[in-house]
């Protein structure tokens, strides 16, 4: 009788946890969809007070009352410039063509672009015909689409490595110019005159956007756009700040060149740390083709059966196909974003 009496009791006692473990996942899931919308805005809440002059976590002085007009104006600006940044993050996620050689700083007509690829997949299309006419056309149109998008994006990402690298000291002639009593546009005109590429034809044209009748908040606001750089799109942010709310530029533009050279002290030493890696996932990555070129040129016989075959050329694409996905692996092994 005893057993029979314990079941009910069993079950009584399950259907009690069900609700609230029920509860808990509904918490947990709604809190998984709210945790990004609560740490921006945590976010806004730590940049306000740094912008502010206080340090990030510290309390602010009139927490007891009502926030300042110079609070309230930090906040505005943070959310209008939040704003237009949602709305340029697709462009920036993807740019168009004009977008990408302007960045590399070539001078190139997209037309003109799309001669060089027909002129490389030409070429290649020539030396490959040997090979039948499958693989010379497929090799020919893929070379004449990769080499030309390759070379671009190495001069853009060399370009912008090397405005980040000089930046810092751009920052630092506009930090002297304001402590010694000039205004920020003739700091700018400065660094315009005087600076190296391509930090001279990047401010160049904020002088430029000035001369037109264009403030400075928007001239600079400009530069971030064009220069894709997390550091110009701080030097923009204070700028908008400073121009709405006031307070001590040179103090905040000083803060500033010291978290840009401390981030490119950063960004060195990862770079250091996973030169070995890059290394060994780009002779991994080669090692077949090498081989397989060797191998060619000195006996063409032996791998003739790869590009004269349909079975060969099917098992060579699913070869080719299956290294590109471990390529693009290691690759996002060994990138770190900073």
């Amino acid at each position: 009788m005893t057993p029979r009496t314990n079941i009910p009791m069993l079950q009584f006692d399950l259907n009690l946890l069900i609700a609230p473990l029920m509860a808990f996942s509904a918490a947990a899931i709604l809190l998984v969809f709210a945790m990004p919308a609560l740490e921006a805005r945590a976010r806004r809440k730590r940049r306000v007070e740094l912008a502010l002059g206080g340090r990030a976590g510290s309390k602010p002085a009139n927490s007891g009352g009502k926030p300042s007009t110079r609070r309230k104006a930090v906040e505005k600006t943070l959310r209008e410039i939040e704003e237009r940044q949602n709305a340029l993050k697709g462009s920036r996620r993807r740019p168009t063509l004009d977008r990408r050689l302007r960045e590399a700083g070539l001078t190139w007509q997209p037309l003109f672009y799309w001669l060089i690829n027909l002129l490389v997949a030409a070429c290649t299309f020539a030396i490959l015909s040997g090979f039948g006419p499958l693989v010379s056309v497929s090799v020919g149109l893929a070379t004449g689409l990769v080499l030309p998008y390759l070379h671009v994006g190495l001069l853009r990402r060399r370009r912008l490595a090397a405005f980040a690298a000089k930046f810092p000291d751009a920052i630092d002639v506009i930090v002297r110019g304001v402590r010694a009593g000039r205004p920020l546009a003739d700091c700018l005109a400065i660094i315009a005159a005087d600076s190296e590429e391509p930090i001279r034809s990047e401010f160049r044209q904020v002088v430029e956007d000035q001369s037109v009748g264009l403030p400075v908040t928007e001239a600079v606001e400009r530069l971030a756009q064009r220069v894709p750089l997390q550091e110009v799109n701080f030097l923009s942010v204070l700028v908008s700040i400073q121009s709405r709310a006031g307070g001590s530029l040179t103090e905040a533009l000083g803060n500033l060149s010291t978290v840009l050279r401390g981030r490119r002290q950063l960004h060195a030493k990862v770079k250091a740390m996973s030169a070995e890696a890059k290394t060994s996932a780009g002779i991994i990555g080669a090692l077949p083709v090498v081989v397989a070129v060797l191998v060619h040129l000195t006996s063409p016989e032996y791998l003739a059966l790869l590009y004269q075959t349909d079975t060969g050329i099917f098992v060579m694409s699913a070869s080719l196909f299956w290294m590109a996905i471990g390529t693009f692996v290691m690759r996002q092994m060994i990138n770190f974003d900073m």
